[in-house]
Protein backbone atom coordinates (compact mmCIF):
# COMPACT_ATOMS: atom_id res chain seq x y z
CA UNK A 1 0.00 0.00 0.00
CA UNK A 2 1.23 3.46 -0.72
CA UNK A 3 0.35 6.76 -0.17
CA UNK A 4 -1.50 8.39 -3.45
CA UNK A 5 -2.71 11.91 -2.09
CA UNK A 6 -3.55 14.63 0.75
CA UNK A 7 -6.15 16.59 1.00
CA UNK A 8 -6.79 19.56 3.35
CA UNK A 9 -9.57 21.03 4.68
CA UNK A 10 -10.36 23.88 7.32
CA UNK A 11 -13.11 23.91 9.62
CA UNK A 12 -13.33 28.03 10.38
CA UNK A 13 -14.86 29.53 13.33
CA UNK A 14 -14.24 32.70 14.72
CA UNK A 15 -11.73 32.06 17.26
CA UNK A 16 -10.47 28.60 15.74
CA UNK A 17 -9.64 26.85 12.47
CA UNK A 18 -9.53 23.23 12.54
CA UNK A 19 -7.76 21.45 10.12
CA UNK A 20 -8.39 18.50 8.65
CA UNK A 21 -6.24 16.02 6.41
CA UNK A 22 -7.00 13.00 4.42
CA UNK A 23 -4.49 11.06 2.99
CA UNK A 24 -5.34 9.10 0.32
CA UNK A 25 -3.88 4.75 -0.55
CA UNK A 26 -3.89 3.44 -3.81
CA UNK A 27 -6.13 0.77 -2.32
CA UNK A 28 -8.55 3.07 -1.76
CA UNK A 29 -8.18 3.52 2.06
CA UNK A 30 -8.50 6.77 3.35
CA UNK A 31 -7.23 7.89 6.53
CA UNK A 32 -8.07 11.61 8.45
CA UNK A 33 -6.09 13.52 11.27
CA UNK A 34 -6.41 17.42 12.60
CA UNK A 35 -4.89 19.59 14.53
CA UNK A 36 -5.89 23.04 15.34
CA UNK A 37 -3.25 25.91 14.29
CA UNK A 38 -3.31 28.95 16.42
CA UNK A 39 -2.79 32.18 13.38
CA UNK A 40 -0.94 29.81 11.76
CA UNK A 41 -3.50 27.83 9.50
CA UNK A 42 -1.87 29.15 6.35
CA UNK A 43 1.43 28.15 7.49
CA UNK A 44 0.66 24.69 7.95
CA UNK A 45 -1.36 24.55 4.55
CA UNK A 46 2.07 25.48 3.09
CA UNK A 47 4.32 23.59 5.02
CA UNK A 48 1.80 20.14 3.87
CA UNK A 49 2.32 21.06 0.58
CA UNK A 50 5.62 21.19 0.41
CA UNK A 51 6.19 18.03 2.29
CA UNK A 52 3.46 16.22 0.56
CA UNK A 53 6.14 15.94 -2.52
CA UNK A 54 9.21 15.95 -0.65
CA UNK A 55 8.12 13.06 1.73
CA UNK A 56 4.54 11.86 1.96
CA UNK A 57 3.58 10.37 -1.86
CA UNK A 58 4.83 7.19 -2.49
CA UNK A 59 4.92 6.01 1.17
CA UNK A 60 4.07 3.20 3.33
CA UNK A 61 1.22 4.27 5.35
CA UNK A 62 2.08 1.25 7.98
CA UNK A 63 5.89 2.55 8.13
CA UNK A 64 4.49 5.62 10.41
CA UNK A 65 7.85 5.38 12.36
CA UNK A 66 9.86 5.72 9.10
CA UNK A 67 7.67 8.29 7.96
CA UNK A 68 7.81 11.02 11.06
CA UNK A 69 11.31 10.36 11.11
CA UNK A 70 11.83 11.72 7.52
CA UNK A 71 9.49 14.79 7.82
CA UNK A 72 11.03 15.37 11.44
CA UNK A 73 14.62 15.66 10.44
CA UNK A 74 14.37 15.40 6.22
CA UNK A 75 14.83 18.95 6.16
CA UNK A 76 17.32 19.65 8.54
CA UNK A 77 16.00 22.60 10.05
CA UNK A 78 14.71 21.88 13.62
CA UNK A 79 11.03 21.15 13.70
CA UNK A 80 8.93 23.46 15.16
CA UNK A 81 4.72 24.15 16.46
CA UNK A 82 3.72 23.92 12.30
CA UNK A 83 6.26 21.30 11.31
CA UNK A 84 5.22 19.14 14.43
CA UNK A 85 1.27 19.89 13.51
CA UNK A 86 1.92 18.90 9.72
CA UNK A 87 3.36 15.36 10.99
CA UNK A 88 1.12 14.98 13.51
CA UNK A 89 -2.07 15.02 10.98
CA UNK A 90 -0.15 12.72 8.49
CA UNK A 91 0.87 10.67 11.36
CA UNK A 92 -2.72 10.26 12.81
CA UNK A 93 -4.28 9.58 9.17
CA UNK A 94 -1.61 6.22 8.76
CA UNK A 95 -2.81 5.25 11.88
CA UNK A 96 -6.63 5.29 10.78
CA UNK A 97 -5.20 3.68 7.38
CA UNK A 98 -3.44 0.91 9.05
CA UNK A 99 -6.39 -0.03 11.73
CA UNK A 100 -9.21 0.14 9.20
CA UNK A 101 -6.68 -2.16 7.08
CA UNK A 102 -6.13 -4.77 10.01
CA UNK A 103 -9.98 -4.31 10.78
CA UNK A 104 -9.45 -3.12 14.47
CA UNK A 105 -9.49 0.23 16.36
CA UNK A 106 -5.55 1.99 17.08
CA UNK A 107 -5.50 1.67 20.48
CA UNK A 108 -5.55 -2.36 20.22
CA UNK A 109 -2.16 -1.46 17.55
CA UNK A 110 -0.59 0.64 20.17
CA UNK A 111 -0.70 -2.57 22.58
CA UNK A 112 -4.25 -3.04 23.76
CA UNK A 113 -6.58 -1.23 26.42
CA UNK A 114 -5.61 -0.59 29.81
CA UNK A 115 -8.93 0.91 30.75
CA UNK A 116 -12.58 0.98 29.09
CA UNK A 117 -13.28 4.40 29.87
CA UNK A 118 -11.28 7.94 29.89
CA UNK A 119 -12.60 10.99 32.10
CA UNK A 120 -13.56 14.39 30.50
CA UNK A 121 -13.38 17.53 31.73
CA UNK A 122 -15.04 20.62 29.72
CA UNK A 123 -13.20 23.80 28.54
CA UNK A 124 -15.68 26.47 26.57
CA UNK A 125 -18.25 26.08 28.91
CA UNK A 126 -17.87 29.81 30.17
CA UNK A 127 -18.39 31.79 27.09
CA UNK A 128 -20.79 34.09 29.15
CA UNK A 129 -20.74 37.26 31.38
CA UNK A 130 -18.14 37.30 33.54
CA UNK A 131 -19.66 37.64 36.57
CA UNK A 132 -20.35 34.84 39.40
CA UNK A 133 -23.79 34.42 38.78
CA UNK A 134 -23.38 34.29 35.21
CA UNK A 135 -20.32 31.26 35.78
CA UNK A 136 -22.27 29.48 39.14
CA UNK A 137 -25.37 28.79 36.23
CA UNK A 138 -22.88 27.90 33.69
CA UNK A 139 -21.18 25.38 35.61
CA UNK A 140 -24.41 23.75 37.09
CA UNK A 141 -24.85 23.48 32.91
CA UNK A 142 -21.65 21.48 33.03
CA UNK A 143 -22.61 19.03 35.46
CA UNK A 144 -26.09 18.45 34.00
CA UNK A 145 -24.76 17.10 31.13
CA UNK A 146 -22.81 15.00 33.35
CA UNK A 147 -19.15 15.79 33.31
CA UNK A 148 -17.32 15.26 36.77
CA UNK A 149 -14.62 17.88 35.76
CA UNK A 150 -14.12 21.32 34.52
CA UNK A 151 -11.52 24.34 33.59
CA UNK A 152 -11.58 28.16 33.75
CA UNK A 153 -9.16 30.88 33.61
CA UNK A 154 -11.07 33.24 35.87
CA UNK A 155 -8.01 35.65 35.79
CA UNK A 156 -9.45 38.29 33.14
CA UNK A 157 -6.39 39.85 31.02
CA UNK A 158 -4.05 39.48 33.61
CA UNK A 159 -0.72 39.69 32.69
CA UNK A 160 2.68 38.92 35.36
CA UNK A 161 0.49 40.92 37.81
CA UNK A 162 -3.10 40.70 39.16
CA UNK A 163 -3.76 43.73 41.25
CA UNK A 164 -5.80 43.16 44.84
CA UNK A 165 -9.20 43.58 43.31
CA UNK A 166 -8.80 41.63 40.38
CA UNK A 167 -7.62 39.06 42.51
CA UNK A 168 -10.78 38.88 44.76
CA UNK A 169 -12.97 39.04 41.86
CA UNK A 170 -11.17 36.22 40.54
CA UNK A 171 -11.50 34.58 43.60
CA UNK A 172 -15.77 35.19 43.67
CA UNK A 173 -16.03 33.44 40.13
CA UNK A 174 -13.89 30.25 41.56
CA UNK A 175 -16.07 30.52 44.78
CA UNK A 176 -19.30 30.53 42.41
CA UNK A 177 -18.26 27.43 40.19
CA UNK A 178 -17.33 25.68 43.43
CA UNK A 179 -20.50 26.00 44.83
CA UNK A 180 -22.22 25.18 41.65
CA UNK A 181 -20.34 21.65 40.88
CA UNK A 182 -20.09 20.98 44.84
CA UNK A 183 -16.90 19.62 46.42
CA UNK A 184 -16.65 15.96 44.47
CA UNK A 185 -15.87 17.57 40.63
CA UNK A 186 -12.56 18.27 39.54
CA UNK A 187 -12.33 22.00 39.44
CA UNK A 188 -8.99 22.58 36.79
CA UNK A 189 -7.32 25.76 37.36
CA UNK A 190 -5.91 27.22 33.96
CA UNK A 191 -3.30 30.34 34.35
CA UNK A 192 -2.14 30.47 30.89
CA UNK A 193 1.18 31.43 31.20
CA UNK A 194 0.07 34.81 32.70
CA UNK A 195 1.91 35.65 35.83
CA UNK A 196 5.02 35.84 37.41
CA UNK A 197 5.92 33.42 39.96
CA UNK A 198 5.28 35.41 42.77
CA UNK A 199 1.57 36.27 41.25
CA UNK A 200 1.26 32.65 40.61
CA UNK A 201 2.19 31.66 44.01
CA UNK A 202 -0.05 33.90 45.44
CA UNK A 203 -2.92 33.74 43.86
CA UNK A 204 -2.97 29.50 44.12
CA UNK A 205 -3.09 30.28 47.75
CA UNK A 206 -5.83 32.71 47.93
CA UNK A 207 -7.95 29.93 45.49
CA UNK A 208 -6.37 26.56 47.80
CA UNK A 209 -9.86 26.45 49.86
CA UNK A 210 -11.72 25.87 46.45
CA UNK A 211 -9.69 22.35 46.03
CA UNK A 212 -8.04 22.89 42.52
CA UNK A 213 -7.55 19.63 40.96
CA UNK A 214 -4.33 21.33 39.08
CA UNK A 215 -2.45 24.49 38.83
CA UNK A 216 -1.74 25.24 34.81
CA UNK A 217 0.72 26.75 33.45
CA UNK A 218 0.83 29.38 36.08
CA UNK A 219 4.03 30.86 34.29
CA UNK A 220 5.16 31.26 30.70
CA UNK A 221 6.54 28.13 29.20
CA UNK A 222 9.72 29.29 28.25
CA UNK A 223 11.89 29.10 31.92
CA UNK A 224 12.19 26.12 33.34
CA UNK A 225 13.36 27.72 36.82
CA UNK A 226 10.78 29.85 37.28
CA UNK A 227 7.98 26.66 37.28
CA UNK A 228 10.00 25.15 39.69
CA UNK A 229 10.31 28.27 41.75
CA UNK A 230 6.28 28.10 41.85
CA UNK A 231 5.89 24.47 41.92
CA UNK A 232 8.17 24.35 45.46
CA UNK A 233 5.87 26.91 46.87
CA UNK A 234 2.05 25.49 46.01
CA UNK A 235 -0.06 22.84 47.67
CA UNK A 236 -1.58 21.47 44.14
CA UNK A 237 -0.54 19.47 41.59
CA UNK A 238 1.33 21.74 38.62
CA UNK A 239 0.39 20.85 34.70
CA UNK A 240 1.90 22.22 31.57
CA UNK A 241 3.34 21.10 28.19
CA UNK A 242 0.72 22.25 25.55
CA UNK A 243 3.19 24.48 24.17
CA UNK A 244 5.71 22.35 24.13
CA UNK A 245 6.34 20.25 20.58
CA UNK A 246 8.72 17.71 20.56
CA UNK A 247 8.67 15.09 23.53
CA UNK A 248 12.86 15.42 23.62
CA UNK A 249 12.21 19.06 24.53
CA UNK A 250 10.32 17.70 28.00
CA UNK A 251 13.49 15.84 29.28
CA UNK A 252 14.39 19.37 31.03
CA UNK A 253 10.37 18.98 32.23
CA UNK A 254 10.98 15.73 33.81
CA UNK A 255 14.29 16.18 34.77
CA UNK A 256 13.17 19.15 36.83
CA UNK A 257 9.98 17.20 38.51
CA UNK A 258 8.27 20.58 38.39
CA UNK A 259 5.34 19.24 37.57
CA UNK A 260 2.81 16.50 38.26
CA UNK A 261 0.96 16.26 35.19
CA UNK A 262 2.08 17.14 31.32
CA UNK A 263 -0.33 18.11 28.97
CA UNK A 264 0.91 17.32 25.34
CA UNK A 265 -1.01 18.24 22.42
CA UNK A 266 -1.29 14.96 19.94
CA UNK A 267 -2.03 17.58 17.00
CA UNK A 268 1.13 19.76 17.32
CA UNK A 269 3.92 16.91 18.91
CA UNK A 270 4.03 14.79 16.07
CA UNK A 271 0.84 12.76 16.38
CA UNK A 272 -0.08 9.52 18.56
CA UNK A 273 2.86 7.27 19.01
CA UNK A 274 4.84 10.15 19.71
CA UNK A 275 2.73 11.18 22.61
CA UNK A 276 2.28 6.92 23.63
CA UNK A 277 6.25 7.49 23.80
CA UNK A 278 6.12 10.69 25.97
CA UNK A 279 3.61 9.12 28.14
CA UNK A 280 5.59 6.01 29.16
CA UNK A 281 8.51 8.38 29.85
CA UNK A 282 6.17 10.15 32.02
CA UNK A 283 5.11 6.74 33.68
CA UNK A 284 8.69 6.02 34.38
CA UNK A 285 9.04 9.64 36.44
CA UNK A 286 5.89 8.99 38.00
CA UNK A 287 3.70 11.98 36.36
CA UNK A 288 -0.03 11.63 34.77
CA UNK A 289 -0.76 12.89 31.41
CA UNK A 290 -3.83 14.55 30.29
CA UNK A 291 -3.68 15.86 26.94
CA UNK A 292 -4.71 19.44 26.10
CA UNK A 293 -7.24 18.85 23.35
CA UNK A 294 -8.91 22.49 21.48
CA UNK A 295 -9.56 20.54 18.09
CA UNK A 296 -12.40 18.95 17.05
CA UNK A 297 -13.86 15.46 17.16
CA UNK A 298 -10.65 13.90 14.63
CA UNK A 299 -8.15 14.68 16.94
CA UNK A 300 -10.31 13.57 20.19
CA UNK A 301 -10.09 10.54 18.72
CA UNK A 302 -6.60 10.32 18.39
CA UNK A 303 -6.05 11.36 21.86
CA UNK A 304 -8.29 9.15 23.45
CA UNK A 305 -6.45 6.22 21.49
CA UNK A 306 -3.42 7.23 23.60
CA UNK A 307 -5.81 7.23 26.83
CA UNK A 308 -7.29 3.71 26.49
CA UNK A 309 -3.69 2.32 26.23
CA UNK A 310 -1.46 4.15 29.02
CA UNK A 311 -1.92 3.11 32.32
CA UNK A 312 -1.11 6.82 33.77
CA UNK A 313 -3.72 8.67 31.45
CA UNK A 314 -5.65 10.74 33.73
CA UNK A 315 -8.57 13.00 32.26
CA UNK A 316 -9.09 14.36 28.77
CA UNK A 317 -10.10 18.21 27.52
CA UNK A 318 -13.27 18.44 26.04
CA UNK A 319 -14.24 21.42 24.13
CA UNK A 320 -17.01 20.63 21.60
CA UNK A 321 -20.00 20.14 23.87
CA UNK A 322 -19.66 24.05 24.72
CA UNK A 323 -17.83 26.59 22.33
CA UNK A 324 -18.85 25.76 18.79
CA UNK A 325 -20.51 22.37 19.49
CA UNK A 326 -22.10 22.88 15.68
CA UNK A 327 -18.96 21.74 14.48
CA UNK A 328 -19.27 17.94 15.40
CA UNK A 329 -21.52 17.00 13.05
CA UNK A 330 -18.36 17.43 10.11
CA UNK A 331 -17.59 13.72 11.38
CA UNK A 332 -19.32 11.12 11.64
CA UNK A 333 -18.59 8.78 14.62
CA UNK A 334 -17.74 11.91 16.45
CA UNK A 335 -16.73 10.56 20.43
CA UNK A 336 -19.46 11.51 22.79
CA UNK A 337 -19.00 12.08 26.64
CA UNK A 338 -21.83 10.17 28.50
CA UNK A 339 -22.15 10.52 32.10
CA UNK A 340 -18.66 12.08 32.55
CA UNK A 341 -16.91 9.64 30.19
CA UNK A 342 -15.55 8.78 26.74
CA UNK A 343 -15.93 4.91 26.46
CA UNK A 344 -14.19 2.35 24.50
CA UNK A 345 -14.81 1.77 20.71
CA UNK A 346 -14.12 -0.84 18.78
CA UNK A 347 -14.71 0.75 15.45
CA UNK A 348 -11.71 0.15 12.82
CA UNK A 349 -9.15 2.95 12.92
CA UNK A 350 -10.05 6.00 15.00
CA UNK A 351 -13.06 5.15 14.14
CA UNK A 352 -14.55 9.07 12.94
CA UNK A 353 -15.05 9.84 9.19
CA UNK A 354 -14.33 13.33 8.06
CA UNK A 355 -17.79 14.60 6.04
CA UNK A 356 -16.39 16.51 3.01
CA UNK A 357 -20.01 18.40 2.46
CA UNK A 358 -20.47 19.35 6.19
CA UNK A 359 -16.74 20.36 6.31
CA UNK A 360 -17.88 22.85 3.74
CA UNK A 361 -20.32 24.73 5.71
CA UNK A 362 -17.44 25.97 8.06
CA UNK A 363 -15.17 27.77 5.58
CA UNK A 364 -12.02 29.02 6.98
CA UNK A 365 -11.69 32.35 8.72
CA UNK A 366 -9.44 35.23 10.37
CA UNK A 367 -9.45 33.42 12.94
CA UNK A 368 -8.49 35.37 16.68
CA UNK A 369 -8.19 34.39 19.89
CA UNK A 370 -6.40 36.80 22.19
CA UNK A 371 -5.90 36.24 25.59
CA UNK A 372 -4.88 39.44 26.74
CA UNK A 373 -8.13 41.06 25.10
CA UNK A 374 -10.76 42.24 27.55
CA UNK A 375 -13.84 39.38 26.67
CA UNK A 376 -11.09 36.39 25.68
CA UNK A 377 -13.26 33.84 27.37
CA UNK A 378 -16.32 34.71 25.44
CA UNK A 379 -14.50 33.47 22.37
CA UNK A 380 -16.08 35.79 20.08
CA UNK A 381 -13.06 38.26 18.90
CA UNK A 382 -13.88 41.56 18.11
CA UNK A 383 -13.72 42.00 14.39
CA UNK A 384 -13.97 38.26 13.35
CA UNK A 385 -16.12 37.10 10.89
CA UNK A 386 -19.63 35.59 12.35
Amino acid sequence: MRITGISTHVVGTPWRNLTYVQVHTDEGLTGVGETRMLGHTDALLGYLHEAKTNHILGSDPFAVEDLVKRMKYGDYGRAGEIVMSGIAVIEMACWDIKGKALGVPVWQLLGGKVTDKVKAYANGWYTTERTPEAYHKAAQGVMERGYKALKIDPFGTGHFELDHEQSLYAVSLIEAVRDAIGPDAELMLEMHGRFSPATAVRLAKDLAPFKPAWLEEPVPPENLKALEKVAAKVDMPVATGERIHDRIEFRELFESQAVDIIQPDVGHIGGIWETRKLAATAETHYMLVAPHNVGGPVLTAASLQVGFTSPNFKILEHFNDFADAEIKKVVKGAPQVVDGYFHLSDAPGLGVELDVDAAAEFPQQQARFDLWADGWEQRKPKGAAQ
